[in-house]
């Protein structure tokens, strides 16, 4: 059988599809992430509402949830907790009373620097089987993914920002 022939009939497996190599990868990713994270106290989706908040503050509870994967009420239950841990605070919006902005407390900013660590060690073990240029190909790749499916006009968090 040529190669033409071993990749075509490999892509009717499940093993040979793009979309469950994908999910096996974000799945074992979110396992290690999740124990690492417990350590420090953080849950995944904490963790994510404080990194977007480190890198932009001031959201609210909506724009979390977007950036964070959950939905706003999903979002409205992790930032109650974070306040109470007193990792951030939230304000009324100076305009539009109704709307709570968040903001990182000196202590949640310094628990995100110290979860970075951890998930940048853990990323790092991931792709340890990668070149420089092959992880600049696999993010390429999989921005690419991800634009060919949303919907026009809603570009990748990180696309948006570079």
């Amino acid at each position: 059988m040529n190669v033409q022939g071993v990749l075509l009939k490999s892509s009717r497996t499940v093993e040979g599809r793009v979309g469950y190599q994908m999910k096996r990868a974000q799945h074992a990713l979110r396992l290690e992430v999740d124990g690492a994270l417990r350590g420090l106290g953080l849950t995944a989706p904490q963790y994510a509402a404080l990194s977007a908040l480190e890198e932009s503050p001031g959201l609210s509870g909506v724009a979390l949830a977007r950036r964070s994967f959950v939905t706003p009420q999903t979002m409205n239950g992790i930032l109650t907790n974070l306040e109470a841990a007193g990792l951030l605070a939230r304000r009324n919006h100076p305009e539009h009373g109704r709307v709570l902005q968040a903001y990182l407390t000196e202590e949640g900013a310094g628990l995100v620097v110290e979860a970075h660590r951890v998930v940048e060690a853990i990323e790092e073990r991931m792709l340890s089987g990668l070149s420089e240029d092959e992880r600049r190909r696999l993010l390429d790749a999989l921005r690419s993914c991800v634009d060919s499916l949303e919907p026009s006009g809603n570009r990748t968090v990180t696309q948006a920002s570079e």
